[in-house]
């Protein structure tokens, strides 16, 4: 009888053990996911109806298939280009927002697709840029809807201006710069980052 009751207790202590130590191991597996999407984190689990562990799933399947894809560099003509179609897209807000928000979106695939994401479909490429640049996308996803739909010229003008944090993450951040986590001074880029902002007040007061 004593023997049995040892036995029970072992076993018992040892589905407890195993529970936590699983448990433990979703934490840090959450936590990490977490500290890595930040917003993109929130926004899977608000799209699964606050399902924490399906939206876990899913982040963690987009880390699988792209958390090892290597950003390819961009030559520094090929940058230079970039930035001065960004500043013309801009200028051209005043006059002409659907096109200027259109060509922002074909201008941020572009760019994906040069730095070695993927170019199709949108929400692969989108998904593995979350992967990389998490706290950037949400902007991306703002001018892809936008370019898409009838946003009106204030929707549209908040979806390029939150856009350009991708923009210049992925024009600046190059493989062999040292700790460049978040995009540099937009003066590196030779456009002010309140171009838009300027030109559109102006366009307004006409």
């Amino acid at each position: 009888m004593l023997t049995i009751v040892i036995t029970a207790v072992i076993v018992t202590a040892a589905v407890a053990v195993l529970v936590v130590g699983r448990g433990r191991i979703r934490d840090r597996g959450g936590r990490g996911l977490k500290r890595r999407f930040g917003p993109e984190y929130d926004r899977a689990i608000a799209d699964h109806d606050g399902d924490t562990k399906a939206a876990e799933r899913e982040l963690g399947e987009h880390v699988k298939r792209h958390g090892s894809l290597t950003e390819q560099p961009l030559s520094p003509q090929t940058r230079a280009q970039y930035a001065a179609q960004w500043a013309d897209l801009q200028e051209q807000f005043v006059d002409s927002p659907k096109k200027a928000v259109t060509q922002a979106d074909a201008l941020l695939a572009g760019l994906a697709k040069d730095r070695g994401f993927p170019s199709e479909p949108f929400e692969e490429q989108l998904a593995a840029l979350a992967v990389h640049h998490a706290h950037y996308v949400q902007g991306y996803r703002s001018v892809h809807t936008a370019a898409r739909g009838h946003s009106g010229t204030e929707e549209m003008r908040e979806a390029v201006i939150e856009a350009r944090s991708l923009f210049e993450a992925l024009v600046t951040e190059q493989p062999a710069d040292s700790d460049s986590r978040r995009p540099q001074s937009p003066d590196v880029q030779g456009h002010a980052p309140w171009v838009l902002n300027r030109r559109h007040a102006m366009g307004s007061s006409r």
